[in-house]
């Protein structure tokens, strides 16, 4: 399945997120949504998105943005990860892959020459409607809060 584009209907879903609580992309209407996709708990790219997300989060919260991440990583590695780094925003279970696919985040990959399936680094910036309001299909993790904040920040 392909990226959405901007302008598509964000697909709605219902998960559990690191502390086995719902987390329904619906409850959000009305409010910007930062959905960012990652492949793995405590890696070192993902480390450094997730820190750099935790460091800007107040600036997220004073512009009324909403910070979802979203793995594979089940609800236990989910909880680990937010308790080693102290994340502040929620992190969805998605062990069924119905999110990632949902998304077209799932996909083919490439490490040291091996292909496998995976998650791909991707985020979506959802709308008050629930529309997709802008995408980022090739993130580079240190830096990508702060490009999204920018954006958020002239785009208002």
């Amino acid at each position: 399945m392909a990226l959405l584009e901007k302008g598509a209907k964000a697909p709605l879903f219902e998960a559990l997120d690191q502390d086995g609580d719902r987390v329904a992309l619906s409850d959000y209407l009305g409010r910007k949504v930062v959905l960012y996709f990652y492949p793995k708990d405590d890696t070192p790219g993902c480390t450094k998105e997730a820190c750099a997300f935790r460091d800007n989060f107040p600036k997220f919260k004073e512009i009324g943005v909403e910070v979802l991440g979203v793995s594979i990583d089940s609800e236990k590695r989910h909880k680990k990860f937010v308790e080693k780094y102290d994340l502040p925003f929620r992190l969805v279970v998605d062990e069924e892959k119905k999110v990632v696919q949902d998304y077209g985040v799932w996909g083919l990959k490439k490490f040291m020459g091996k292909e496998y399936m995976g998650t791909n680094r991707v985020t979506y910036l959802i709308g008050e409607d629930g529309t997709i309001e802008h995408v980022w299909p090739k993130v580079k993790p240190a830096g990508h809060a702060g490009e999204l904040l920018e954006y958020l920040q002239t785009s208002a």
